[in-house]
């Protein structure tokens, strides 16, 4: 088998920095300009700072862990061979790149590579930086170790028809054995016969058995509108269900139902101390730049759509209703957080809504994920289909990623909801644009 030489953009490692040890068997390619690049991102506490820094301690791991040196390669034992490149191309009369981009001298390295011989691959998570290679004639893929895809995921919930005598015994025992054995763990059936009698059950991967749903009381005046939300209640009032991801387009009732939820366990049966909100700090469109104020001035903002639903749930018309609001912001048991400030934290009996976790890649939603502590459960809510995020898209998207991985986990549930409750003109919305 020819080996290969993958010429990686400095935006694969700042997405992935373990992502240079992916290519068993083949050369990996680092050019110097993608090191300056990095080297400017070091030095900042965001997350892309820390796969940064990452990066450069991998690197300097790699005299004791390898053969060779940087210069000429370093082998590893699974056969990659990593080196840094510090030329490139400069000499090209037929094209035009301006070499004071560093995007264009990072595809000149590739192509100062492929024309000495080499078989290159031009890794890159940036769409136009491909297109440029590409037109060089240089093979340029996206980086796809941290994928899934979007359009086949797991969606929690599934359809099938039995017969009425089924549904029946359902009814009437609580349980029901599976007709397949490939249901996931927590997944969703809505059973139908032909008789068009119904009923929705879980799948109970310990029992092997689907199973009646939790009987469902006062949820601070809201009540689901259709199965897909009922599911989504249900999974998110379970106690051993730890992680819970929501996926669905706007107005389907992610964060309504999730804040919803977490008021029921958190100031009604006193389950979990506190509720933590956060979102990534990503705007949609321009940008107004930097906000005045304090840390929690600033994230009023940010988090405006959480307190428009924390004021739905209270009914905020009349003097009552403000007061419930101003009660429950007063408790200091809800906290709204940017999801940078989390990282090195430890949130123990929490439980913690991670709302557009779309925007967020793989590495970071796994970096919220391990800071719960004992007792906490933690839901991820978003849209994979709008994704702010320049590089990332709806299959390397750390959402759809934690679908992708968590899957057959016991202590997992997914739903996706695709029915637009919010009001007539966003369910139109949502279908025409």
């Amino acid at each position: 088998m020819t080996t290969k030489t993958f010429v990686l953009d400095t935006n694969v490692l700042l997405y992935d920095p373990q992502a240079m040890t992916k290519f068993e068997n083949n050369h990996v390619v680092i050019p110097v300009t993608v090191l300056e690049e990095l080297d400017k991102q070091k030095r900042y506490s965001s997350e892309l700072g820390k796969n940064s820094r990452t990066v450069f301690r991998y690197l300097d791991s790699l005299n004791t862990i390898g053969k060779g040196n940087l210069h000429v390669g370093v082998e590893l034992e699974s056969g990659t061979m990593i080196r840094i490149q510090m030329e490139y191309k400069t000499d090209l009369p037929k094209h035009r790149f301006s070499l004071s981009l560093n995007d264009n001298r990072i595809i000149m390295t590739a192509y100062q590579l492929q024309e000495s011989g080499e078989k290159v691959i031009f890794v890159s998570k940036d769409f136009a930086a491909r297109v440029k290679a590409e037109a060089l004639g240089i093979e340029a893929q996206d980086y796809e170790n941290l994928k899934f895809s979007y359009d086949v995921i797991y969606r929690g919930i599934r359809e099938i028809e039995i017969p009425k005598h089924d549904v029946d015994v359902f009814y009437k025992d609580g349980y029901l054995k599976p007709p397949t054995e490939d249901f996931h763990p927590n997944e969703y059936c809505v059973m139908t016969s032909p008789e068009h009698s119904s009923a929705v059950a879980k799948y109970n991967a310990q029992d092997k058995k689907l199973e009646s749903l939790m009987k469902l009381s006062n949820l601070w005046g809201i009540k689901p509108r259709n199965v897909e939300q009922r599911c989504a209640v249900d999974i998110l009032l379970r106690d051993d269900i730890k992680l819970v991801t929501m996926m669905g387009p706007a107005g389907t009732g992610k964060t309504l139902l999730a804040l919803a939820c977490g008021l029921r366990k958190v100031f009604d049966e006193g389950v979990y101390t506190r509720i933590l909100v956060s979102r990534p700090v990503i705007p949609m469109g321009r940008d107004i730049g930097y906000l005045p104020g304090t840390k929690e001035e600033k994230l009023y903002h940010w988090m405006q759509p959480i307190y428009d639903n924390l004021e739905f749930l209270c009914g905020s018309t009349n003097n009552e209703s403000s007061e419930t609001m101003r009660w429950i912001l007063d408790s200091k048991k809800i906290e709204m957080e940017a999801v940078t400030y989390i990282r090195g934290r430890s949130l123990p009996k929490m439980y913690i809504i991670i709302d557009e976790a779309q925007n967020l890649t793989p590495h970071e939603v796994k970096t919220i994920i391990s800071r719960a502590g004992e007792g906490t459960k933690v839901i991820l809510t978003g849209d994979a289909s709008q994704i702010d995020n320049p590089y990332l898209d709806k299959d390397s998207n750390g959402l759809t990623y934690t679908v992708g991985r968590f899957g057959d986990q016991k202590i997992y549930g997914h739903i996706f909801l695709d029915k637009t409750e919010r009001s007539e003109l966003a369910a139109l919305a949502t279908e025409v644009l």
